[in-house]
């Protein structure tokens, strides 16, 4: 199987255009479409959908998707290993990860990496885990810095367990206390970040049987938190996603205890290309935890 053909279809399937896939690749567009005709004639499914408008994926086309990409991705993992072998550093990483751990970890890892591999080139995707998730299932991700969840689909690296802390306004009863009492909040104003999709919140409520009154739904934590320190509600986030935002508030650990694991997710390690193990190497080398935190 020709991978040039796998590229005009993968590129023309992510662009919706024979003719952007042209010119990203390089080619003509009557060339592109050629291959992707090569590529249907060799396999015996219809792959896309041609119209005035450009290309859509069949429904045949969206299960190949995942499967062209890895193959794509295999196909760079044998030009990194000849380029290592032959003394040369280079390919690309993509990464997908939480904001909060593209935020607070991330940079001093890439930092790192690029002044030891200047010659490999990172790519870093940022979103809630359902995106995460998707990148990696996709293959647009060559690993996932997130949470652990059962079941976990991926090979699974853990790095650091990070607590679920009460935030509250400052006038808050509970302000000076040094635990926030769970079921508490089944009493508050309760201001949800993600509009509700932060599984890590979602979890915690399911699996303490939590009946909220939810005030709020907000996009981002920095917004939750600022609704916050004007005394709008309360919230309930990890640790970290709360590390640096200079806001008028008091964070206290909730009773009973609940934490969230962070770590790397992996389609396949015995598979992921030199440069990816490279990243993983000393991202869990730089990231592990001590007593329960990551330093």
């Amino acid at each position: 199987m020709e991978t040039a053909r796998c590229k005009a279809f993968l590129f023309a399937a992510e662009t919706g255009s024979i003719t952007k896939a042209a010119e990203e690749l390089n080619y003509t567009p009557s060339g592109v479409s050629q291959l992707i005709q090569a590529f249907e004639n060799e396999i015996g499914v219809k792959l896309l959908h041609r119209n005035k408008k450009g290309v859509t994926l069949t429904e045949e086309g969206k299960r190949f998707i995942p499967i062209v990409r890895e193959l794509l991705n295999c196909e760079d993992a044998i030009d990194q290993l000849s380029a290592e072998i032959r003394g040369l550093t280079v390919g690309t990483i993509n990464i997908a990860a939480y904001s909060s751990i593209a935020t607070h970890w991330l940079p001093a890892v890439i930092k790192e990496f690029q002044r030891q591999y200047p010659g490999i080139e990172i790519h870093l995707h940022e979103g809630i885990r359902q995106e995460v998730e998707k990148l990696l299932e996709s293959r647009k991700a060559d690993m996932a810095f997130m949470s652990y969840k059962e079941p976990m689909a991926f090979e699974w690296i853990p790095l650091a367990e990070d607590p679920m802390l009460a935030v509250l306004d400052k006038d808050h009863p509970f302000a000076k206390r040094k635990k926030y009492p769970l079921k508490a909040c089944e009493q508050e104003v309760f201001i949800m970040p993600a509009m509700g999709l932060d599984e890590d919140v979602t979890n915690m409520i399911r699996e303490n049987d939590l009946t909220l009154q939810i005030g709020f739904q907000t996009h981002e934590n920095f917004s939750a938190i600022a609704m916050i320190e004007q005394g709008l509600g309360m919230s309930i986030m990890n640790k970290l996603i709360t590390d640096r935002l200079d806001y008028d508030v008091i964070k206290i650990p909730v009773d009973p205890p609940q934490h969230i694991t962070f770590g790397i997710a992996i389609p396949t390690i015995s598979n992921a290309t030199p440069a990816t193990r490279k990243f993983i190497s000393m991202a869990v080398a730089m990231l592990k935890y001590r007593g329960g935190y990551a330093t």
